[in-house]
């Protein structure tokens, strides 16, 4: 964090100040800020936020010894630290947070880039981290450090020599996204797609729309959007953006888009295409598995030469990388028998990719396995897209649709109604049970996809999976 005094902060965040014996209101910190004592750095600032299960304020003393400088509260505790009394600590992180960029603004050269979609948001994110490091520090989330206690927290890691905050917007309500973009007005924010994913706390399609629109509602009036031209509710988004005087760069591989991609194959060893940014155009061989990620990589070209990054810089650094994020398309396993690990999150939209994905890098005398786990926060949309993972699984000849979970078992149904029951589609209720049959059903040559939502639990059986074949 940039260093700010316990007066400053304060104030920035309407609490009562409470000193120790050792402090005084110009008392200067600068360590980082976190909500887990397990985390806590020496000169740290704690972040006490009661839980469902814990509560933070029992948690003081553990980040005092830990290193805890100052402890944001919503009741004093008997510490021997300095506290900031709040009536709401989750409130105040995000007051915290907007102050600290809005001072790293005023010292130096920040620049932030908001990313949002219903799918893509952690890839991209990694993606466009990975470009712009090369030209100064950046923050950026860790893992999918996006909700209303990620965000702020990931902005909070900003120091007064960060060039580039990196912010992943995520949402499962309207509302959001405002809030959290409100924090930081972004120079630029990228829009991925308008999908399934959480459209039961939206209400449907539409109120998807709305939600991620509010990312573009937020940008400052000299920014810049980067739609995707591919997706018709994103595109459509574009009049928003003139609304708030923020620019239009289109990424995707429509014909019109600024940042496009040609010649796409897609192989085991990752994807190929050809990338032309503004009429210049490069090879681009991007290690991260799936076809769809090729739009991820353009978000990220998008924003990282919207700010002056060449294509060249781009596309070196893209490839470096050799995963998204761990449980996502994550390749384990061995050339024997090869899992993909892609159990983090899933929604309709990043289903069928990743089923895409497995029929395109499965030759013809290898087999082809699907391990399937529900898909949360679909409401009542829930049982229709399940029934269509199963019937999308048996078009595209996976050989074996392996199903876990009594939430997914409308997969197997599905899959055995279209004519997956010779035993090509199996049930089972728990993951230790589908470990078992898979160690005994799996041979060489087979392809394993393992995917889910990450409530599902399915991410580590993928681990075990990948460590029995490794």
């Amino acid at each position: 964090m940039i260093a700010l005094s316990l007066a400053h902060i304060a104030r920035a965040i309407g609490g009562d100040l409470q000193l120790s014996s050792d402090d005084t209101p110009e008392t200067v910190v600068s360590g980082a800020v976190d909500t887990d004592s397990r985390l806590m750095m020496p000169g740290g600032i704690f972040v006490a936020k009661p839980g469902e299960t814990t509560d933070g304020h029992e948690f003081v003393d553990a980040a005092v010894s830990a290193g805890a400088v100052l402890a944001i509260v919503e009741r004093p505790v008997a510490a021997s630290v300095t506290q900031i009394v709040v009536t709401d600590v989750v409130l105040a992180l995000a007051d915290l947070a907007r102050e600290v960029v809005a001072q790293a603004r005023a010292r130096g050269d920040l620049r932030v880039v908001g990313i949002t979609g219903s799918n893509g948001k952690t890839t991209t994110k990694n993606l466009l981290a990975r470009i712009l490091e090369g030209e100064g520090e950046t923050v950026s989330p860790k893992a999918s450090f996006n909700n209303e206690v990620g965000a702020p927290l990931t902005m909070l890691r900003v120091t007064e020599q960060t060039r580039f905050l990196v912010s992943e917007f995520g949402a499962s309500a309207p509302g959001e996204i405002a809030r959290l973009a409100g924090l930081v007005t972004p120079d630029a924010g990228v829009v991925l797609m308008v999908g399934m994913a959480h459209a039961g706390g939206f209400g449907g399609i539409e109120a998807t729309f709305h939600a991620k629109s509010e990312l573009v509602r937020a940008l400052r009036a000299d920014g810049v959007a980067l739609l995707n031209i591919d997706d018709p509710r994103v595109a459509a988004m574009a009049p928003i953006a003139g609304e708030v005087g923020a620019s239009v760069r289109w990424f995707g591989r429509g014909a019109d888009a600024e940042v496009r991609a040609d010649d796409v194959a897609v192989a085991a060893d990752g994807t190929r295409c050809t990338v032309t940014v503004d009429g210049v155009s490069a090879p681009l061989h991007l290690q991260v598995l799936g076809e769809h990620h090729v739009s991820n990589a353009l978000a990220a070209i998008a924003a990282a030469t919207a700010w002056g990054v060449s294509l060249a810089d781009c596309v070196a650094r893209l490839e470096t990388v050799e995963i998204a994020e761990r449980w996502r398309m994550q390749p384990m396993g061995s050339q024997r028998v090869r899992i993909i690990n892609d159990a983090y999150n899933a929604s309709p939209d990043s289903m069928a990719a990743a089923l895409r994905t497995l029929a395109q890098i499965t030759s013809a005398d290898e087999r082809k396995v699907a391990v399937l786990g529900a898909m949360s926060e679909l409401g009542e949309y829930a049982e229709e897209e399940h029934d269509r993972v199963g019937l999308l699984a048996v078009r595209l000849g996976i050989q074996r649709i392996v199903v876990v979970g009594t939430p997914a078992r409308r997969m197997f149904l599905e899959a055995v109604a279209q004519g997956s029951w010779d035993a090509e589609a199996v049930f089972f209720e728990t993951a230790d049970e589908a470990y078992d049959y898979l160690v005994g059903e799996l041979r060489d040559g087979d392809r394993v996809l393992v995917k889910s939502s990450n409530s599902a639990g399915l991410r580590h059986l993928g681990d075990r999976l990948g460590e029995s074949f490794s």
